[in-house]
């Protein structure tokens, strides 16, 4: 059985089949998903969601993408609504150097904002790192940062993915291992120890390889467990069982969705 440890199944996109596309990923044996936060403004909705999909585990959070329409003081809600929601991580957050995203100094205030929360709540964080993973880490090293978490849709180098596994982290290896072009994941990915990484789609974004422009799925999942089984030369049943524990271990908050009827 499989577990999406990143999809968006909260926006929009998903509202008019949601059940029908839970159904069809549970009969692939995708039965887990984490849900992460994006926007102050959505976390209600998650809890919403989580009410309807019992199957589903939420993470909530500031996106860094999406700032412009923030204000530092919502992370003084953060904390108690982690709490109050069972909230199995902090996050998406992270650092997103890029040509639209907003001054690096306001992300960096709300990263450590946010950082501060989940250490005092002693959870994990889903790390969102585009172009930003040295600054990122030295964050977390300077911060203390010691309740591990996901690197989100991981790209870097060797290097740089020791340095995160060493504090704690997995990786966060999505629809960019089914590109042929991916040379520097698929490297990275050959040489990951069994429980130094999860599977995860970032749906309705990050579509594998021969479906460009389509919405992408938790549905995807075992696509991207195939390109890792025959990259590491292993069985689709390792990399399965492997990921879920490495989820299990990394959220001990996460819950299994098998039982769950919808």
């Amino acid at each position: 059985m499989y577990i999406d440890s990143h999809c968006h199944l909260d926006f929009t996109v998903f509202d008019e089949d949601r059940d029908h596309l839970i159904e069809q990923c549970r009969h692939l044996g995708v039965d887990g998903f984490i849900i992460p936060g994006t926007k102050f403004e959505r976390w209600n909705n998650q809890v919403l969601l989580k009410a309807r999909y019992p199957m589903f585990s939420m993470a909530y959070g500031i996106h860094p993408y999406f700032l412009s329409d923030e204000l530092i003081v919502s992370v003084e809600y953060l904390g108690e609504f982690c709490e109050n929601n069972d909230a199995v991580a902090v996050g998406e957050i992270g650092l997103d150097i890029w040509p639209t995203s907003l001054p690096l100094d306001l992300q960096l205030s709300f990263f450590r904002s946010q950082l501060s929360v989940a250490s005092t709540l002693n959870l994990p964080i889903i790390l969102h790192a585009r172009r930003s993973y040295d600054l990122l880490y030295k964050e977390l090293k300077k911060q203390r940062f010691s309740y591990g978490g996901v690197v989100h849709g991981f790209s870097g180098s060797l290097v740089q993915a020791k340095r995160f596994i060493e504090l704690g982290f997995v990786l966060g290896i999505g629809g960019n291992i089914t590109y042929t072009r991916a040379s520097k994941s698929i490297k990275v990915v050959k040489e990951l120890k069994n429980e130094d990484f999860v599977l995860e789609t970032d749906s309705p974004d990050m579509p594998v390889m021969g479906l460009q422009g389509e919405r992408n799925t938790p549905r995807n999942i075992p696509l991207i467990a195939q390109s890792i089984a025959d990259i590491r030369q292993q069985s689709l049943h390792s990399i399965a069982k492997n990921t879920s524990m490495n989820v299990c271990r990394v959220f001990p908050k996460f819950v299994r969705g098998s039982n769950v009827e919808l």
